[in-house]
């Protein structure tokens, strides 16, 4: 359901986080969502886990990377170079120079397709390898050798540039997620909304299927009807979603697509009334840290028509459902089992598929391989 358009009485009394974000104004929730929370408990107060779950991330916008530009980023509690050579590929290695430990995404350059170290101007390829000393006959065999520098496969797709993360650095096991739409002169340019969550990944992945909060942490009227499936490295979530109108409640869907832990894409439908697609970027920046980003579009006839009130009210509403799922996920303990109850989704199938991303726990084969849609 949709605040804004929706009526009051489709709601139960507004929840205590709720109070404390309503008095801010748009800007001020935009800084609140990406503040660092100083006074959060450890990591290991709250038994997060240490394991990175691999799979594909987003680590940042297409348009957000130049060509010849380099960025300093962190992921999965490293420090990392990504750099986009003359060819127009991006690239994303370990920031550390394995010559003489110099940050190489602080103050190094783009030359050709490679990235030059600032202290001494080595030379390196997107697979971390030495490609030229200019001041030796010779490049050690050490530095010739694939992730001499720790590297990472990245590709582009929807407008976001993604990388795929594995601890013991198998090459990527299936292909990411294409928003079809993405592009189409039909639909809008994204629209982002960014926050800084203080958990782990592990968090996000009960989120998706924790039916019962909708009702009592984002106050709906009603728990949603719902239906979860798995199949390989995919989930789908059908929700039915009723939506408040001037005119009365329209029923909708609302069904998401995730591949693996870093890549969701929500599609929120309401027949001739409303449809938003969210692209959710999830990605680890620490153990205790994670940058999620929505990337929102919609059909420009709608934005721009008669129904953009109602397409803003619907953003509003994925926004402010984030908001209150921050305030809670910032200071989380990880219960591991949780205590689940029957009312409660499925929990215990959400966990034996999120297992399926931990290389501690690939003693069976993975499963085969999905083509993207």
């Amino acid at each position: 359901m949709m605040q804004g358009d929706t009526p009051e009485s489709a709601y139960t009394a507004r929840s205590e986080n709720w109070q404390r974000l309503k008095s801010l104004s748009p800007e001020e929730r935009a800084a609140w969502r990406v503040a660092d929370v100083t006074d959060r408990p450890s990591a290991d107060e709250r038994g997060l886990p240490h394991e990175y779950m691999f799979g594909w991330y987003g680590v940042c916008l297409s348009n957000e990377l130049a060509t010849g530009e380099v960025k300093s980023v962190r992921y999965f509690g490293r420090e990392m170079a990504l750099w986009r050579g003359e060819d127009g590929q991006p690239r994303l290695i370990d920031a550390y120079c394995a010559h003489y430990g110099a940050n190489m995404a602080i103050g190094g350059v783009v030359n050709g397709n490679l990235l030059e170290c600032p202290f001494h101007s080595w030379r390196w390829d997107g697979d971390g390898t030495a490609k030229d000393i200019p001041y030796a006959r010779v490049i050690p065999p050490q530095a010739r050798r694939k992730n001499c520098v720790p590297s990472y496969p990245v590709e582009e797709n929807s407008g976001i540039i993604w990388m795929w993360y594995h601890p013991d650095r198998i090459d990527p096991l299936w292909e990411l997620l294409t928003v079809k739409e993405y592009g189409d002169p039909a639909w809008t340019e994204y629209e982002l909304y960014s926050w800084n969550i203080y958990t782990s990944l592990e968090h996000f992945a009960d989120n998706a299927v924790d039916t019962a909060h909708f009702r009592y942490t984002h106050r709906t009227a009603d728990m949603p009807s719902s239906e979860i499936s798995f199949d390989g490295w995919d989930r789908w979530s059908i929700s039915h979603a009723p939506l408040g109108t001037p005119k009365g409640m329209i029923n909708g869907t609302i069904s998401i697509q995730s591949r693996g832990p870093g890549q969701s894409i929500v599609r929120f439908h309401w027949e001739g009334v409303a449809e938003i697609i969210a692209t959710a970027i999830v990605t680890p920046v620490d153990r205790d840290h994670v940058l999620m980003i929505q990337c929102i579009t919609q059909p420009k006839a709608q934005a721009e028509g008669p129904s953009a009130r109602v397409g803003q009210a619907l953003v509003r509403e994925v926004t402010r459902q984030a908001d209150e799922d921050k305030l809670i996920l910032d200071r989380h303990k990880h219960v591991d089992p949780p205590l689940i109850c029957d009312g409660d989704g499925p929990f215990g199938r959400n966990r034996v598929y999120h297992n399926l991303f931990l290389a501690s726990k690939q003693s069976p084969p993975p499963p085969t391989s999905v083509a993207a849609e």
